[in-house]
């Protein structure tokens, strides 16, 4: 399948949790993903990348239906995604599965990794069942596992023979997309190349769409056409990898970039003050500005729009786009 169109849209989604404070304190809101706005294109892989409680785990489940939106909108192949349990939607899941973080947790430690990777193919009625052995045996192959470990259990397979299972499960029913969320923060730094190359070598042979998410900048870099940076529920810079990760626009991506481990790096690392603001008790402006070297007063009464830049790139920053002067590391005295 040939690269290029939109596959998968989602526009403005907003999802909103309460929370308790304390054990007798009353009920606060906390919005997980804030007004996120994302395109996955056929063939292609956006990445998205954050810090962990960021909400780039709860958009994956948003796109794929798993969870509905409080706002916004997720359309697949131009129609809006149908509602989760009814026969349109467990039809559409078909063609849209997810990797999951922890291998182990994701299969059932009871059944074989063949009898695990044929259920969606059961569950879906897809192909006669006298030929779905031999789809197994396929998928098998397919992810660098032997016919003869599809006997095997979950507890008996190492942990990159687990992921490699999961994936071929998540390949049975040869969807047209894939959410990756963290698929592989569990393994081990040997294994974890040998995961990224296959997602890779996937891809190049069935043409899936990818959205992956990652903490992960090296990984993203490696696997993404686009890459996607959230922080606090809202994407605040996204383009090229090559573009976002060599030459990051936003103080928040500056941060993440100049955190990367690089032999012989000359350059200081960026060290962000204090800690990321609680979901409950979002700052006013751009969320960013408490912890940001270059904010103003501006920044904390204003929140910035996610609006393109003369190199294509899209920013959420007053400074980046040029709208305020950058300051000398805000205290939070200059908006009183």
């Amino acid at each position: 399948m040939k690269p290029g169109g939109a596959l998968l849209e989602a526009e403005g989604l907003v999802r909103r949790y309460a929370m308790r404070r304390g054990f007798f304190g009353h009920a606060v809101e906390v919005r997980a993903v804030d007004g996120v706005s994302l395109k996955l294109e056929r063939g292609r892989t956006l990445g998205l990348v954050g810090e962990s409680g960021c909400g780039k785990s709860t958009t994956g489940r948003l796109v794929l239906g798993m969870e509905m939106p409080d706002a916004g909108r997720v359309s697949f192949e131009g129609a809006t995604m149908p509602q989760p349990g009814s026969t349109a939607w467990r039809k559409l899941r078909a063609r849209m599965q997810m990797v999951f973080q922890d291998p182990l947790g994701a299969l059932d430690r009871r059944l074989p990794i063949a009898t695990q990777i044929a259920e969606p193919l059961d569950i879906h009625a897809i192909g006669a069942a006298s030929d779905r052995s031999a789809r197994v045996e396929a998928l098998l192959r397919a992810v660098g596992l032997r016919p003869d470990q599809g006997a095997r259990y979950p507890h008996e397979l190492s942990g990159g023979q687990r992921q490699r299972a999961v994936l071929a499960r998540a390949l049975a029913t040869d969807p047209a997309v894939l959410v990756c969320d963290e698929p592989i923060s569990a393994l081990d730094v040997s294994i974890q190349a040998q995961v990224m190359n296959l997602l890779l070598d996937l891809q190049e042979q069935f043409g899936t769409s990818m959205l992956f998410v990652s903490h992960d900048l090296r990984a993203v870099r490696q696997v993404s056409h686009r890459v996607a940076v959230m922080y606090l529920g809202r994407i605040v810079e996204e383009g090229e990898p090559d573009a976002v990760l060599h030459d990051p626009a936003h103080p928040y991506t500056r941060a993440l970039v100049s955190a990367i481990p690089h032999p012989g790096r000359t350059g200081q690392r960026m060290v962000l003050q204090g800690d990321p603001p609680n979901p409950a008790d979002r700052p006013s402006g751009c969320a960013f500005h408490p912890r940001c070297p270059v904010a103003n007063s501006f920044c904390a009464r204003e929140a910035p729009v996610l609006k393109p830049r003369a190199d294509g790139r899209l920013i959420a920053c007053h400074v980046a786009h040029g709208e305020v002067t950058a300051g000398h590391g805000f205290t939070g005295q200059e908006a009183a």
